[in-house]
């Protein structure tokens, strides 16, 4: 068996392939060392995690040590971490897969009897299940001892039964991953797409202007903000957010955040390195007991679609969330004023992922005051999207079962309703041809039987910017006292500024078609990815972003 004071800290971190010097031809055949199998068979993410570890609890043991021989106070060490595991099998294995499935499950409750093991467990069921893995919870300690163990005398690969060692990771919705979604990553190597020199309104309930997704490419406007829910000008304060709302669709739309950007005084209140300390987000499920868990996740970078786009914020919504469509009216004739109206465009587009049900006894469908503001705002060359609501379902009577949970299409919002609008439904966040339109969007068609929503994009579990009472609320969840930077959301009003911000990026390198507004929603219409779902739920289906840059 190896030497347990090995230190594996410096060996090369990548696998052997082919032949080694005084080695026979057969790769199969090659000698290795548990020095070898410790860097190339449990996976670099695991290991670089277990290395980070290691690392932080013997920097706690040390200082406990200086402060013990001064006669100070020391810290807890916390317990060795468990990991969640999947233990790959090796297809080669002399005995075959079966009996490598056999003597890893053999080695692991081994290791788990051994007098100084506290943790860890195999996960009987799933593994039951499976022919190809062994799901375990482990130690760094236990996955290195698995390691060494796997036929410490074995001279060739096939007798090792560990292939190789993953982490379990955890399936979780970020925005970093509807950016690919939209193809706004592609997009962003391939034309530099960023979104620069762009300018696009929110109105919705405020933006934090002092969140730090906002500083690296300074994305607040340095004018035009305005906050129509105020009493008078002496009380305006467009940037206080304290519903939330209005920060999470702006992080959305633009602004980044990297883990090496992180404020040097968060670094303080922890033990833990910079190198280590990662953007934290707080992501929410239920557990088996219906009840709702939250959980913390580390983010090592997370962008809007249109990182460098400048935002405005008018805020329409006050503390509650709550508003007037004549607050709409008002920020929609005040970006008229301030462009001109048409003449000298400063604001380049406009995201309201806010709205109200549509009543045909009110107005004619697409002709109320406020649809008929933001057609006019259209035709004088800003681009407006607009959310599609989330009212896409409700309550029927069956013959079978009197009550249902259904479906419910002429279900469009106000503003989503106006003609020129770019009216945007919500499908899943990174699986959009698997799950499809969400059942919340709002379905066409409009009450007039025009085709509508215009476009989908992803609106479920999103995460982004934390504030006012979505950042306080969650923050009474935390076992700390720390505070978030990000949290999820879901809804119509998640997936609006992703097509806001793809077209933030799309007009950023085709120029030409600033304050070509109909032109646009043209193109984004006829790029659109088709996900096999009815006209009434995707529209023209999922935007496109390279699609769209490529098709002019």
């Amino acid at each position: 068996m190896a030497d347990k004071n090995t230190n594996f800290e410096n060996e090369d971190t990548s696998d052997y392939h082919g032949k080694r010097p005084g080695e026979g031809s057969n790769p199969d055949e090659y000698n290795f060392t548990p020095q070898v199998l410790d860097k190339t068979i449990i996976a670099l993410p695991l290991l670089k995690e277990m290395q980070e570890e290691d690392k932080l609890r013997g920097t706690l043991i040390d200082q406990n040590k200086s402060k013990r021989s001064k006669g100070g106070s020391t810290v807890n060490v916390p317990k060795r971490k468990v990991y969640d595991v999947i233990i790959d099998l090796n297809l080669g294995f002399e005995d075959g897969r079966k009996g490598a499935q056999e003597r890893v499950v053999e080695m692991v409750k081994s290791i788990m009897d051994s007098p100084h093991i506290y943790q860890g467990k195999i996960n009987e069921i799933k593994t039951k299940y499976s022919n190809q893995y062994v799901f375990a919870s482990l130690t760094g300690d236990m996955i290195r001892q698995l390691v060494r163990e796997d036929h410490p005398e074995a001279s060739k690969q096939k007798q090792r039964a560990v292939h190789r060692i993953w982490p379990d990771f955890e399936v979780k919705a970020f925005t970093s991953r509807s950016v690919s979604t939209v193809k706004a990553d592609a997009a962003r190597h391939s034309f530099s797409a960023l979104g620069d020199g762009i300018v696009w309104a929110v109105i919705d309930s405020g933006i934090d202007k002092d969140h730090p997704h906002f500083k690296l490419h300074k994305n607040i406007h340095e004018s035009y903000h305005r906050d129509f829910t105020a009493f008078d000008n002496d009380g305006e304060n467009p940037f206080n957010d304290e519903f939330g709302h209005g920060t999470h669709v702006a992080g959305i739309i633009a602004g980044e955040m990297k883990a090496g950007e992180v404020a040097e005084e968060l670094m303080d209140k922890t033990a833990i390195t910079p190198k280590q300390k990662l953007i934290r987000a707080i992501t929410r499920h239920r557990n088996d007991k219906n009840e709702i868990v939250y959980e913390e996740t580390k983010l090592e970078n997370i962008s809007g679609m249109a990182p460098k786009c400048k935002l405005v914020s008018l805020k329409a919504l006050d503390q509650a969330g709550r508003g007037k469509a004549s607050n709409l009216i008002v920020a929609i004739e005040y970006i008229q004023e301030l462009n001109g109206y048409g003449r000298d465009i400063k604001i380049h587009g406009v995201n309201m992922s806010l709205g109200y049900d549509f009543d045909p006894e009110w107005f004619a469908c697409g002709h109320s005051p406020l649809c008929v503001e933001v057609d006019r705002l259209v035709k004088t060359g800003v681009v407006v999207v607009a959310a599609a609501g989330n009212t896409g379902y409700g309550y029927a009577k069956s013959a079978f079962r009197n009550v249902v949970a259904t479906g419910l299409p002429l279900s469009i919002n106000d503003p989503g309703n106006a003609a020129l609008a770019i009216t945007v439904g919500s499908t899943h966040r990174d699986m959009p041809h698997t799950y499809g339109v969400s059942y919340f969007s709002s379905k066409g068609p409009t009450g007039d039987g025009r085709l509508k929503p215009d476009l989908v994009a992803p609106g479920e579990k999103i995460i982004s910017c934390a504030a006012g009472i979505k950042k306080t609320e969650t923050n009474k969840h935390l076992p700390n006292t720390d505070s978030c930077d990000y949290v999820e959301d879901s809804g119509t009003s998640m997936a609006a500024p992703h097509v806001s911000g793809v077209i933030a990026s799309f007009l950023s390198v085709r120029r030409e078609y600033i304050g070509k507004p109909e032109v646009v929603k043209e193109i984004f219409m006829n790029t659109a990815t088709d996900l096999k779902r009815d006209r009434y739920f995707q529209g023209a289906g999922l935007i496109d972003l390279m699609r769209a840059i490529q098709s002019v």
